[in-house]
């Protein structure tokens, strides 16, 4: 694998730090390089690739955004032996303390980015003598993303929808309870989802939604901070509405008042918004549910149930 990641890199230098880490679905180990440190992770499932490439793909959109910050990526390598590697900067990092605000803060920019962009891009049309598209950004009008990203080890459906609350459903929920079904036909959980489908259009009246880049799985694990400042990775990024990001932030633990003030200072909570979370959780817990078993099936069931009074 060593000489690969080598020969890849470009490197003659390829000596390990002794620094590792990883989750519970990738191994990660620190190295030196020629050209400074990086920080590889390891997954040895067929599927690695795919979920490499969408973590690549979050981290540059994320980094294009000069919000927060990410660990740059490098490349993504197969590995002949089967599976993959994602190479990215190493940052030193440790938990979240200091920087709790600035946290909050920067993640509010990341979820108005695409809304500033738009902005812009109007006043730009409005402006006399300058034609349409006299600005090179990339203005995103839609609710998906441009690849396949994965939330934990499985695939989410990011195909492009014009409108939020049929992305939700269909490409969030309905596809979490597919698996659901296969996996356990769990008739109690298949007919409260026939009746919250036919609410969930409610949770959603008179809120105006411009799609956001999310991070897309920012929970107390995602997060760290550096020395000039806090740090996320592990992204499942998509573009969607900015709430969503606070479904699973508040599942775990992990973030404190001061994040979510300085969050809502900038994005104030909108009239429905604790309704919209418990139904912005409720794709986690069924996501858990599909990676880890039972276990998360209460909650799953509670949510639906809470739902529907």
């Amino acid at each position: 694998m060593e000489a690969k990641i080598k020969r890849e890199l470009g490197t003659t230098l390829l000596k390990s730090t002794g620094h590792s880490g990883g989750g519970c679905i990738s191994e990660g180990q620190s190295y030196d390089t020629d050209t400074g440190r990086v920080f590889v992770k390891i997954n040895h499932k067929s599927e690695a690739k795919l979920m490499f490439d969408g973590e690549m793909a979050g981290l540059d959109a994320i980094l294009k955004t000069q919000t927060v910050k990410v660990p740059s990526p490098v490349k993504v390598i197969e590995l002949d032996t089967g599976g993959c590697v994602f190479v990215m900067e190493h940052v030193d990092m440790r938990g979240l303390t200091k920087y709790s605000k600035h946290l909050g803060e920067q993640l509010a920019d990341l979820h108005l980015h695409n809304q500033r962009l738009m902005e812009k891009v109007n006043k730009e049309q409005q402006t006399v003598g300058k034609g349409s598209g006299q600005s090179d950004v990339d203005v995103v009008e839609k609710f998906g993303f441009s690849v396949t990203t994965c939330c934990g080890y499985l695939p989410q459906e990011n195909e492009w929808q014009n409108d939020w609350v049929t992305f939700y459903s269909q490409q969030r929920l309905q596809h979490q309870l597919n698996m659901v079904e296969k996996s356990y036909g769990d008739r109690e959980a298949r007919e409260l989802w026939s009746k919250l489908q036919l609410k969930i259009p409610q949770l959603f009246k008179d809120v105006s939604i411009v799609p956001a880049l999310l991070h897309g799985d920012l929970w107390g694990g995602n997060v760290a901070e550096c020395s000039d400042g806090p740090v996320i990775f592990d992204p499942a990024c998509f573009y969607g509405h900015s709430e969503y990001e606070l479904g699973i932030a508040g599942m775990f633990g992990g973030f404190n008042s001061s994040f979510y003030s300085a969050y809502h200072a900038k994005i104030p909570k909108a009239p429905g918004f604790e309704e919209r979370n418990q139904l912005y959780q409720l794709f986690h817990y069924l996501n858990h549910w599909n990676h880890f078993g039972g276990g998360y099936r209460g909650s799953s069931v509670r949510i639906m149930k809470n739902l529907l009074k």
